[in-house]
């Protein structure tokens, strides 16, 4: 299966072992590895990225651009065949990448220590310093309206018109819960409105499992490169709040083991401004705790949408799938905006600190 992919790198794949790799449920992912040297190929889900040259293009501008600005910062793009092309079209129509693998890392797919969170932020902060004066005009998007709210919450409005009774029922106290929050979709309209809010480079997916550590718990480089582009940091704080602050995942069905570790924001805060702090606005920075409610509040309606739509995008593994995920996600919410009072006093706290070492006190 691998032999016309792997001969495009000068690899014979013979000489190789080849296993899954990692978590993800996007892209399929393989560990090529022999006694000496090690490897990653990637296939990427061109049904969810239509466009995989636009992926290719974008990583082959920053790879430059920090190759020339930040030689020695660890940048995992994929690496170049024989023809010079990074990207291969096999023999069943699917892409390949091969990328090298980065010796004594690790990821995490569940957090339990500030360290690992806060050392996380810091990267996903670096990643956006770094590449702030880049031309962000030459990027492609490679998900339209990825993190639209405004799309997000009109689809589910799509969704009411046309849902089956039965699943209205089922569904009220979380619909519910969609329109009495939806002063959340308001203020993110006067945040993309304002034009003193700029687009950046961001992840857009920063999910633990998709920074690389090493055995101290220090964060490597950032992987899973496929969703760069244009976007608002709001993206990325929030996915961090989203999936970082609650010991339970979307997945959880007890939804008594959501909870929010205030400890956890402090961790991100604190490691995305020590990098970002002197960067953003500070129209930017008054939306920062903005940004989990944003992020949780529309993952809550797409869950919920997929239910209404009977489980047409995310699919379910069992009956009310989406809505189990959706109640989680509400419930999340409720518990973020509940401790807001809490986030503020850590903001306040956490910026003397940052002055602090700023100044050399």
């Amino acid at each position: 299966m691998f032999d016309n992919i792997l001969i495009n790198f000068g690899l014979n794949v013979s000489e190789y072992t080849i296993r899954p790799f990692g978590s993800g449920l996007i892209n399929h992912t393989y560990k090529i590895s022999d006694v000496n040297q090690a490897y990653i190929l990637q296939q990427i889900n061109d049904s969810v990225f239509k466009h995989p040259n636009h992926i290719d293009n974008n990583l082959a501008l920053i790879k430059q651009y920090l190759d020339e600005t930040n030689p020695g910062y660890l940048f995992v793009a994929p690496l170049k065949s024989k023809t010079g092309k990074s990207i291969i079209k096999a023999d069943d129509g699917k892409y390949y990448r091969l990328f090298p693998f980065i010796e004594g890392s690790h990821t995490v797919n569940f957090l339990q220590d500030t360290k690992a969170a806060y050392n996380a932020a810091v990267q996903f902060g670096r990643f956006t310093h770094l590449l702030n004066h880049f031309d962000i005009s030459k990027l492609e998007y490679t998900l339209t309206d990825f993190h639209n709210l405004k799309l997000r919450f009109k689809q589910f409005e799509q969704a009411l018109q046309t849902a089956h009774e039965e699943k209205l029922k089922q569904a009220a106290d979380e619909i519910k819960q969609a329109r009495g929050n939806i002063e959340i979709l308001h203020t993110y309209n006067q945040f993309t409105a304002n034009k003193e809010i700029k687009l950046r480079v961001i992840h857009h997916d920063t999910k633990i499992n998709n920074v690389l550590f090493d055995d101290e718990q220090n964060a490597l480089c950032l992987v899973d490169l496929d969703t760069v582009m244009p976007g608002y940091y709001l993206s990325d704080v929030g996915d961090m709040m989203r999936t970082y602050l609650s010991p339970a995942n979307e997945e959880e069905k007890d939804l008594d083991k959501i909870v929010i570790r205030t400890d956890f924001f402090r961790a991100i805060y604190k490691g995305y401004m020590s990098e970002m702090g002197g960067i953003l606005t500070e129209t930017e920075k008054q939306y920062f705790i903005f940004s989990g409610k944003m992020m949780i509040y529309m993952q809550g309606l797409r869950f919920l949408t997929d239910f209404l739509n009977n489980d047409v995008y995310y699919g379910a593994q069992y009956e009310g799938h989406n809505l189990i995920r959706a109640k989680n996600q509400f419930k999340l919410l409720e518990g973020y905006i509940n401790a807001e009072p809490i986030f503020k006093e850590i903001i306040i706290g956490v910026d003397k600190e940052l002055l602090a070492t700023t100044n050399g006190i």
